[in-house]
């Protein structure tokens, strides 16, 4: 499977909007390989946008040095998520990503056509409008822009957008989103402006072939990277050869993923993606936690203060696969406590601390199991939070299994029994939990690991004072 993210604008620093993507992906991506499928996982950011030329105007910095600083605050998410990515692209330095634009710009030349354009432009979705306020929410006024622009043939595609979509071959989760890209495909597609005037764009961005006097689109830019970013051999076995290339996305970019960047490749004569997921926002008191909003959790001081396992154990468990999800640190707080520090740690400080009393610390042989759960079939459907609690089964489960067997009353070989069980269940669920919470299920499964095991020790600190 080859996982990618959006890869986002680097005006600001990452927020956890962004934590809640990449989190969703590390999941997929080490759950296939635990079954010993191939994975590619890229993700990386966006570099070449007008709202980083503008953010660096606003700082009174030079564009590159400010889009190097976040770029590398965004890249530094690998170690503070537990993240797993195999590939990060930045469209502004990667070597081969210039050279892949302009070839998938040729490549669509028959396409290509132009023409004046007027409209009203939102600096903060990149996007024309035909009326304001921004739909997304973003504050700032429209532009009326009015200027020369490359346009692509969008409206000749809309039949084979249908056919892609409608025949699986292009699948669509939820399918309210799916519903929703095909509505709007219905409705009639325009030709899309895909250049921008260079003397707007501050002459920063990638000139189109040809015509210096204008920069290709951000986001005809930004979409390529997931073939840009795939090398010599790499492009064929991750995008010609592999059926299962997936997009991760946020619900306000899917127009373009689902809609341009399929159109793109159709005209470059290259396969399109097979399937799509969308998630929801993250919300503060309502409102979508964004860096233009001021609203924006920072999970690296997440982390800082609450763990690793904490945080990516709320956004897992927390975000519902349709709807937004409102996020305050109570809530983190709360979670973490509940399901990691009196669930999971209790459980398996228990069951260890047991061993130890009865049979001075010796691992009895396994039992039955517990609870045969996999959450194989709900990340297959993109279900992030039934995913994690199919995990979470084999927990409760067991800690019913202790309070139903009460191995204390129990002799020798009542409790040789049921501990021989609980030590077997406390070693699935390591297994089981590792893509959700790698740290977390090194933890557990070093606790239960080998014929005698290590002393007990607290896996997780409470949080609430």
């Amino acid at each position: 499977m080859y996982i990618t993210t959006t890869i986002p604008y680097v005006n600001a620093r990452p927020h956890l909007g962004h934590a809640l993507e990449l989190v969703q992906a590390d999941v997929l991506a080490r759950h296939h390989r635990r079954r010993g499928e191939p994975v590619r996982f890229q993700t990386g950011t966006d570099d070449n946008s007008l709202k980083n030329v503008l953010a660096a105007e606003a700082e009174g910095v030079p564009v590159r040095d400010l889009v190097d600083r976040n770029a590398a605050a965004f890249e530094g998410l690998r170690q503070t998520l537990d993240l797993s990515f195999d590939s990060f692209i930045r469209t502004s330095s990667h070597p081969g990503h210039r050279a892949g634009v302009e070839r998938i710009w040729r490549a669509t030349a028959h396409d290509l056509y132009q023409r004046h354009y007027e409209g009203l432009y939102c600096v903060g979705c990149e996007q024309f409008y035909p009326e304001g306020p921004c739909p997304d929410g973003h504050e700032a006024p429209l532009q009326l822009v009015s200027e020369q622009n490359w346009f692509f043939r969008l409206s000749r595609y809309q039949d084979a957008l249908l056919d892609l979509i409608r025949s699986g071959r292009l699948t669509i989760e939820p399918a309210a989103r799916r519903n929703e890209v095909l509505a709007f495909i219905e409705a009639g597609l325009d030709d899309l402006s895909v250049s921008r005037s260079a003397a707007r764009a501050r002459g920063w961005g990638i000139p189109v072939p040809g015509d210096p006097g204008q920069v290709v689109y951000v986001w005809w830019d930004a979409l390529a990277n997931y073939v840009t970013a795939l090398e010599g051999d790499d492009y064929d076995r991750w995008w010609v050869r592999e059926p299962g290339k997936v997009h991760l996305m946020g619900k306000g970019v899917i127009r373009f993923h689902a809609v341009y960047w399929p159109a793109m490749l159709l005209s470059a004569g290259k396969p399109p993606p097979s399937a799509i997921f969308v998630h929801d926002y993250l919300t503060a008191n309502g409102r979508k936690i964004s860096k233009s909003s001021g609203n924006a959790a920072d999970p690296v001081a997440l982390v800082d203060a609450y763990g690793v396992d904490a945080v990516r154990w709320w956004l897992l468990r927390e975000v519902p696969r349709v709807g937004d999800a409102d996020f305050t640190e109570a809530r983190l707080i709360a979670r973490a406590d509940e399901d990691l520090a009196n669930g999971l740690g209790n459980l398996v400080n228990r069951v260890v601390t047991m061993v130890h009393r009865f049979l001075d610390g010796h691992v009895p042989p396994a039992g039955e199991p517990l609870a045969e759960v996999s959450p194989h079939e709900a990340l297959m459907a993109f279900d992030f939070r039934r995913a994690a609690l199919a995990v979470w089964e084999i927990v409760e489960r067991a800690n019913k299994y202790v309070e139903r067997t009460r191995p204390w009353q129990q002799d020798r070989a009542g409790q040789e029994a049921s501990l021989g069980t609980l030590v077997h269940a406390c070693r699935e669920l390591a297994v089981q939990l590792e893509p959700f919470l790698p740290t977390a299920a090194a933890r557990v499964a070093a606790a239960v690991a080998g014929e005698r095991l290590p002393r007990p020790e607290p896996l997780f600190r409470r949080l609430a004072g």
